[in-house]
């Protein structure tokens, strides 16, 4: 009779625990190209200047309890390199030589790990990551922190991350004879969204 009673106490507490906890689901989004935005601003001894991607690709798998964001296990990213726009046919063929473009098609981002996520609101969070970033074949660690916004049935990832192309082995693009030099230091902005 003892043994009923505590084998009922066990299943109800049990069931107790899973019908209170909180169930995260793993979701995979692919990256929509044409809700998406991403720019390389930078400057030069003349004036500033930026690109702006037109193709790109990636993968997200985040996982969420009661529509919050709870953990991203996978996030990928990938610009094709000839496809950085200026508006200027001579500053683009510029931009490719720097990043090597005949041999390096990608420029490419992958996580390697989430250092936090503080969600101000179930649908908005500030997400800290580390990843590897590689640009014309280097391949380096960087940090970048980012807000993700879920609506529906997408996330939108919005931050910008400074670097320096020297660290990627790029030469600072030239123009008119070496007359125009561009600034080391660019600012990367992105607004990924990430659709199902």
């Amino acid at each position: 009779m003892k043994t009923l009673k505590n084998i009922k106490l066990v299943v109800g507490t049990v069931l107790m625990m899973v019908v209170t906890a909180q169930f995260s689901i793993a979701q995979t989004y692919n990256l929509n190209n044409t809700a998406s935005t991403l720019k390389v601003e930078g400057t030069s001894n003349v004036h500033d200047w930026e690109v702006v991607a037109k193709d790109q690709k990636g993968k997200l798998v985040a996982e969420f309890a009661d529509g919050q964001l709870v953990k991203i296990s996978q996030l990928e990213f990938a610009v094709q390199a000839e496809s950085l726009k200026s508006g200027k046919s001579g500053m683009d063929k510029n931009t490719y030589k720097a990043l090597k473009t005949d041999s390096n098609k990608d420029i490419t981002y992958k996580l390697n790990k989430v250092n936090n996520i503080d969600c101000v609101t179930a649908g908005s969070c500030k997400v800290t990551t580390s990843g590897t970033l590689t640009i014309a074949g280097t391949s380096k660690p960087v940090e970048i922190t980012f807000d993700a916004k879920v609506t529906g049935d997408k996330v939108t990832l919005t931050g910008s991350k400074s670097l320096k192309m020297t660290e990627f082995k790029v030469d600072p693009p030239t123009a008119m004879f070496g007359t125009i030099t561009t600034g080391d230091q660019v600012n990367i902005k992105f607004q990924s969204t990430f659709s199902k």
